[in-house]
């Protein structure tokens, strides 16, 4: 198996096309092994050339309301009365350690996207 690190982007597109090939190779055949060392080449490649940097924690939690579709009542379990849960969307009250550890668990949302800190709307107005 002749495969080489990547270096530039012309050894990933090399890999991608390769990938593409190799997409539908028989399970545990010398192209599909291939095919998974070059998936990790790739992914260990644009991991180091084009990281995504985590979403803010609100934006995540209505992205996975409206994904779920949930509404701001059905996080009231987990932040709080209405007011609350208000306060928490629109960034006028930080999340509580409480809070997310509570999201963690009723939601299965990973708390490392949670914990992250974000500006409240006070500060968005002063930055």
């Amino acid at each position: 198996m002749d495969i080489r690190t990547i270096h530039n982007k012309k050894d990933y597109k090399a890999a991608l096309d390769e990938i593409e090939q190799l997409w539908s190779a028989p399970a545990k055949s010398a192209e599909a092994e291939r095919l998974d060392v070059l998936t990790l080449l790739v992914e260990h490649y644009e991991k180091t050339h084009f990281p995504i940097a985590d979403p803010d924690p609100i934006e995540f939690i209505e992205h996975v309301m409206e994904s779920r579709g949930l509404s701001r009542k059905d996080l009231e379990p987990m932040i709080g009365p209405r007011g609350r849960v208000a306060d928490i969307l629109n960034k006028t009250r930080p999340l509580t350690l409480e809070m997310i550890r509570r999201l963690v668990t009723q939601l299965n949302l990973p708390a490392d996207v949670l914990v992250k800190p974000y500006l409240l709307r006070e500060e968005l107005l002063v930055a």
